[in-house]
């Protein structure tokens, strides 16, 4: 596909960790999960990052999104410190800032794609109605038009990724953040997912972070971090 082959013009750092590190209490054991974790992430950039199971990536991807606080060091977003914002600022940026997407689509059951799609909008308080065209758009970039109005259960697992991309994108983030994006599909369909997300990245210039073990979905990404028992091991 031409779209791979492209490069996308990188901007200002939009994600920087300083000295990150994670520790969980397991009874009267300390667990370290991540150990000085230095990342520059530039604007428009597709990052891979790799690692067996345990290894600290997925937490990394929490604490990026600010949906788990770091024991030490520091996570900025555009320049603005995590650590220092209200759970209410945090909550915004995580709606407007940063979107998420998951192994396992997260879709409400028995609402359909566009107001799964539209939730991020609703929850922001904002009004649907000036979301119609940008609804109208991304529903044709992710290939769902004719499927707008079937539930998660009348959709394949590839069409509930692409209704879970969409969501991400309504509110125009600058991040998207992916874990195990394609973790739960067949190889076909996880290679159009991963096709759709370069694509977003070319095209719309959204920085995707992506977590996976698996290295063909790892080189859809310009870099990939190899994370082991908590530390970055190599790029």
């Amino acid at each position: 596909m031409e779209a791979t082959q492209q490069q996308v013009s990188l901007g200002e750092t939009i994600i920087l960790t300083e000295n990150l590190n994670k520790t969980y209490k397991l009874g009267t054991e300390n667990v370290e999960v991540l150990k000085n974790i230095n990342l520059t992430i530039k604007q428009g950039e597709f990052v891979s990052i790799m690692g067996p199971s345990g290894s600290g990536k997925s937490t990394l991807l929490y604490l990026l999104g600010g949906l788990d606080n770091p024991t030490s060091g520091s996570v900025k977003i555009a320049g603005k410190e995590l650590s220092v914002m209200k759970d209410k600022e945090k909550s915004i940026m995580r709606r407007r800032d940063v979107g998420f997407v998951f192994q396992f689509y997260n879709l409400i059951p028995n609402l359909d794609v566009e107001d799964n799609i539209m939730l991020p909008i609703l929850l922001d308080g904002k009004k649907i109605k000036d979301y119609r065209k940008k609804l109208d758009d991304i529903l044709d970039v992710v290939g769902l038009t004719d499927r707008r109005k079937y539930t998660p259960r009348e959709l394949s697992g590839g069409q509930q990724q692409r209704v879970a991309i969409a969501r991400a994108l309504i509110n125009e983030p600058e991040v998207i953040l992916a874990d195990e994006p394609i973790g739960n599909l067949d190889s076909k369909t996880g290679q159009e997912v991963m096709e759709l997300l370069k694509r977003i990245n070319l095209e719309n210039g959204k920085t995707i972070v992506q977590v996976t073990h698996s290295s063909d979905a790892a080189s859809y990404g310009q870099r990939i971090i190899y994370v082991k028992d908590g530390k970055v091991v190599e790029e």
